[in-house]
């Protein structure tokens, strides 16, 4: 049996506003995928950030 080992959440909470539209469109994806609304978010920026032209593939792009 696997052991169950707990470790420190690395995640920082904040707020952000976001268009209604795209919202539901959010969640709707993240229903398709059975991931919660926030790692779906999570998943979607590091994405965006790792393809965005001059990032070198690193989030950040610095």
């Amino acid at each position: 049996m696997a052991e169950f080992i707990p470790k420190q959440y690395r995640k920082e909470q904040f707020t952000i506003r976001m268009e209604q539209e795209i919202l539901e469109k959010v969640d709707r994806l993240a229903g398709v995928y059975k991931l919660s609304r926030s790692e779906f978010i999570n998943q979607c920026v590091a994405f965006a950030l790792e393809h965005m032209p001059g990032s070198a593939g690193q989030a950040g792009g610095d």
